[in-house]
């Protein structure tokens, strides 16, 4: 009998032992049981690389099924907290709307995890495409005939940076009425939801010039133009300048208006309080924050955030703390 319990024992050991595994080397209950619907709402500046960051996690996880939904990150903030629709992680272009429009009911942490830069984004067809440059484009775009467009703000965080390079940008050249004259010379028929629905009318010869973020002037082969630092948003270094730009957009409640000032374009990621599968969601950051997610945005243009940062460790999940860390 007593060799017999033996041999049960050992049995039921191996048993927990292979039990606690999983193919990708992840405890059971971690990567293993993996399953389900991962519902991601993000930026339309992150399409391309999240759909190889997606395509990626599901090749390591096959019964998960990642449905990503692109468009304004005020929008999709909205999609959330409005209209209650279901998101498992919420990234934005501009990682200060998260805090402000989803705490305290829909979240209390944000990772930032990418940078930007804004650009003039335009193709070779485009009215004096020959001649535009960082100290001209201004004088190009209000030519007769030129056709350019943007973002609309209170949708899209690329919408209020454009505006809010407009203002540095009549500071910077020293040239009174420079925004007013911009803003008037861009109708609203030129005006999009998302900034990467201008990029058919680009291509279309629809518009000429396009405000956008570098990262999707480079996935989309266009030219641009590099705009000096001191107006491109790209410099936490030069946070002091860029927050003297400031525009108002649509808040949390209908009629409500939310202050967004000027700073270093940094994105933000998040698990809504509210999300299903947080497990997936966990790890999906994790893969996100991890040298696979780094090289994957580097590849399409935008400079990881290293260290990741973190408003509150202590509400992070304890999975992520060691790929970030506090921001000040």
């Amino acid at each position: 009998m007593g060799n017999r319990i033996r041999v049960l024992f050992a049995v039921l050991s191996a048993m927990l032992i292979l039990a606690g595994c999983s193919g990708s080397g992840h405890p059971a209950g971690k990567a293993g049981n993996l399953s389900g619907k991962l519902v991601i709402f993000h930026a339309g500046s992150l399409s391309v690389p999240f759909k190889e960051m997606a395509a990626e996690f599901m090749s390591e996880h096959p019964a998960v099924k990642v449905e990503r939904v692109a468009g304004g990150s005020l929008s999709m903030i909205r999609q959330v907290t409005e209209l209650g629709k279901r998101a498992d992680i919420v990234a934005s272009a501009d990682y200060s709307a998260i805090p402000k429009m989803m705490y305290p009911k829909y979240a209390d942490w944000t990772i930032r995890f990418a940078t930007n830069r804004m650009v003039v984004a335009f193709t070779s067809s485009s009215k004096f495409a020959d001649e535009i440059n960082e100290s001209n484009w201004y004088e190009i775009l209000q030519r007769p005939g030129v056709r350019f467009g943007r973002a609309d703000p209170d949708v899209d965080p690329c919408g209020y940076r454009t505006l809010m390079v407009w203002q540095l940008a009549e500071r910077y050249y020293g040239v009174p009425g420079l925004y007013k004259r911009l803003n008037d010379a861009c109708p609203q028929e030129n005006v999009r939801p998302k900034s990467v629905e201008l990029l058919a009318l680009l291509e279309s010869g629809e518009l000429d010039y396009a405000f956008e973020y570098q990262s999707v002037a480079v996935q989309h082969g266009l030219k641009y133009v590099n705009l000096p630092r001191e107006i491109d948003l790209s410099d936490p270094k030069l946070n002091k300048t860029y927050s003297m730009a400031v525009v108002r957009v649509a808040g949390k409640a209908p009629g409500q208006k939310v202050e967004m000032r000027g700073s270093a374009i940094t994105y933000g990621i998040t698990i809504p309080k509210t999300a299903q599968n947080r497990e997936a969601a966990v790890q999906f950051l994790e893969f996100c924050l991890g040298e696979k997610g780094k090289a994957i945005l580097k590849k399409n243009g935008q400079e990881p955030v290293a260290p990741a940062l973190v408003d509150d460790m202590d509400e992070l999940p304890e999975e992520l703390r060691a790929l970030v860390s506090p921001a000040k």
